[in-house]
């Protein structure tokens, strides 16, 4: 899938958004690409893009890990965080450095360079896909022999609902 014209995915704060039919399409989509590139989708790593998917807001690892542990599993901290980056590096989810915080990928096994508006009152991330935004950091890092290879922008602010 490629995206040729800007788009926009954010979680609604309708109240009667059903977040467990997003996190069904989110488990899905992650056991297809998995499959697909030969990558094993464990229980545990299943289990963490669950949780980061529960309720569309950031969440960080020692979230997860209390998450766990009140499902009554105790988990160490390094097995949480490689289940992370595994999640990262097959692009299920993306890591929101200003927050210290995980996210699901709104559009996994697309190509696509995080672009993300995080309201500072209530904490909802909506994850963009600017095309002309990162044509101007291609061309900008082309410009001074620069090869870009991963570019996440973070813009901070309040969203619709907070203002």
């Amino acid at each position: 899938m490629r995206y040729d014209s800007d788009m926009v995915s954010a979680a609604s704060h309708v109240e009667d958004h059903d977040h467990s039919e997003c996190v069904d399409t989110a488990l899905r989509k992650a056991e297809s690409i998995c499959a697909a590139r030969g990558l094993r989708l464990t229980a545990l790593r299943k289990q963490v893009l669950t949780l980061v998917w529960d309720s569309h807001a950031p969440v960080g690892a020692y979230d997860i890990l209390d998450k766990m542990a009140e499902q009554g599993q105790r988990k160490a901290p390094p097995t949480v965080y490689r289940a992370l980056e595994f999640l990262l590096e097959a692009g299920l989810i993306h890591r929101l450095d200003s927050l210290n915080a995980f996210i699901g990928c709104a559009h996994p096994g697309a190509p696509h360079n995080g672009q993300f508006l995080i309201c500072g009152e209530c904490n909802q991330v909506i994850e963009i896909h600017a095309n002309a935004v990162q044509n101007v950091v291609q061309k900008a890092a082309s410009e001074h022999g620069f090869v870009a290879r991963h570019a996440v922008l973070e813009v901070q602010g309040t969203c619709a609902d907070c203002q």
